[in-house]
């Protein structure tokens, strides 16, 4: 079950944080998130799943920032949200998707007890302008049912920045080295 937008606003600095929070953005069943002012762009060709890849911070000027196709751009929220006893969940606003932009490529499902800031990983399908301070995307919530354990990464937990991929932590030996990367031998070497 999806919460209204009244109850989002009862279960505020309870089960619920967003903040800011500003009453004009909350909706029928989600709130309208905005887009923080900075993005981050991979530097590298070929990016690589066992390394930290080298990013280019980039701030989005006043009279906006075109996107251009085939780039994929990271970006974040300017409100920080934490989430107790629900499922968090963002999804592109219909007015972005109809100008042709993808909000989140494939992660926008979140985890009972995440803290911080969402990561957005935006992509163009034609250039368009974004401007810092737009309502990107917007976060509703599910239910959860059963017994659960709250989310608690090392990776991604309690941000203040934009996050490009860890996911080079679980696949090195110690969780930690991207230089110390496994190797997978072919034919038993």
């Amino acid at each position: 079950m999806v919460l209204s937008g009244h109850e989002i606003r009862r279960q505020l600095n309870a089960n619920i944080v967003i903040d800011p929070f500003d009453e004009t953005k909350l909706n029928p069943n989600s709130y309208n998130l905005t887009l923080h002012d900075e993005l981050l762009i991979y530097e590298e060709v070929v990016l690589d799943m066992r390394r930290s890849n080298r990013v280019r911070r980039m701030a989005i000027p006043e009279e906006g920032l075109v996107l251009q196709p085939h780039q994929l751009y990271l970006g974040r929220t300017v409100e920080r949200t934490e989430t107790h006893n629900y499922v968090p969940m963002i999804e592109g606003r219909s007015s972005i998707g109809r100008l042709g932009l993808f909000v989140h490529v494939t992660a926008g499902f979140g985890d009972v007890g995440f803290c911080g800031f969402w990561t957005l990983e935006m992509f163009a399908v034609q250039p368009v302008r974004i401007y810092a301070g737009v309502s990107i995307c917007q976060i509703f919530y599910h239910d959860i049912s059963g017994t659960y354990t709250e989310y608690a990464s090392d990776k991604y937990q309690n941000n203040n920045d934009i996050q490009p991929s860890m996911l080079f932590k679980e696949l090195s030996p110690n969780g930690n080295d991207p230089q110390k990367t496994l190797s997978f031998g072919l034919g038993g070497q």
